[in-house]
Parts: C-alpha cells; sequence; structure tokens
C-alpha cells in the first residue's frame, strides 16, 4: 500500500494529497471527489503523514499501514458510524494488540473514516515504494579472489613553506 504523499490536517477532515512545497507550507488536494486545493501553513496548521502514523499497542505501537493491511483482508468492514462495541469488537480482529485504553472510540472512527476514503483509490493497492522488495537468494559461487601486484611508488615530499614573521608593532 503506497500511502506516500498522504496527509492528515489537524482541523481538516479528511485526508489531502501533497502537489508542492512552498516557503511556507504545502499545498494540498483534497482526496474526495470536490478536489479542493489548500495551502497549508506550517506555522499554524499540524500535518501528520499517514505512513509515519502509528496506534498505541499493548506492547509496541501498530504501524497504520500494518492496520489498513488487516483491514483490506477483512470481510466486513464496519461504517464509521456503527456504536463503539462494533468499532471495538472489530479491532480486536484487526490489531489485536491495540492499548484499549489509550485507543479511543473517536481515533476508531478516524481510521475507519480513512480507509473507507482510501479503499477505492489506485494508490491503495500499489506498493510501497519505500519497502525493500524481499532479497532473492544469494547464488552459491566461489568467490573470485585477484591478487594485485603493486610496486609503492616513492611519494615526493612538497616543500613546506616558510611562515612569514608579523612585523614588530611599534609601541
Amino acid at each position: 500500500m503506497n500511502l506516500q504523499g498522504i496527509v492528515a490536517v489537524s482541523g481538516k477532515p479528511g485526508l489531502w494529497r501533497a502537489l508542492a512545497q512552498n516557503k511556507t507550507g504545502y499545498v494540498l488536494e483534497s482526496l474526495d471527489a470536490q478536489k479542493n486545493k489548500l495551502v497549508a501553513n506550517l506555522s499554524t496548521a499540524k500535518l501528520a503523514a499517514l505512513s509515519e502514523i502509528t496506534i498505541f499497542g499493548v506492547d509496541d505501537d501498530i504501524r497504520l499501514t500494518d492496520v489498513f493491511e488487516q483491514m483490506k483482508a477483512a470481510a466486513n468492514v464496519p461504517d464509521a458510524k456503527a456504536d463503539g462495541k462494533k468499532m471495538r469488537a472489530f479491532f480486536y480482529e484487526v490489531a489485536p494488540e491495540h492499548d484499549e485504553e489509550k485507543v479511543y472510540a473517536s481515533d476508531m472512527k478516524k481510521i475507519l473514516t480513512w480507509f473507507h476514503l482510501l479503499k477505492e483509490l489506485p494508490l491503495f493497492n500499489e506498493a510501497d515504494p519505500t519497502q525493500a522488495p524481499a532479497p532473492e537468494a544469494p547464488v552459491a559461487e566461489e568467490p573470485v579472489v585477484e591478487t594485485v601486484a603493486a610496486e609503492a611508488e616513492p611519494v615526493a615530499e612538497v616543500p613546506k613553506a616558510k611562515a612569514k614573521k608579523a612585523p614588530a608593532k611599534k609601541a
């Protein structure tokens, strides 16, 4: 899942795609049908990249992209307007290690809203460019060993320049 360039802006609903950057902030475009443009000033707005967001876990934090992958594989994803018990049960299914005390119903509602917005986009099914592909199995070859005989050439010494003495100051 390729979430590079997708951000959430504090105080603004929905998700935004970063189009360009200028001196004061970012030019953003909404991911909804309206395709609204917004210039987010870095001194007043807080941006959070979806690829960097984590959810509180019991032991370790859980990456949002991992939760989205589990949601993609889930059979029935509830609507963001579902009751809290249904959302909590679903989150135990897709993120069983989330911290129940720190992950609020409003957080789950926001994640479900984001998922429903993103699942229709082609970037949701693209591979993440920051994730390196799995390394291929090494081929068993005999190492090639070359011996190079190099003659050491004498290095010519460069004469040091004499430092000039500063003239004595007259009192």
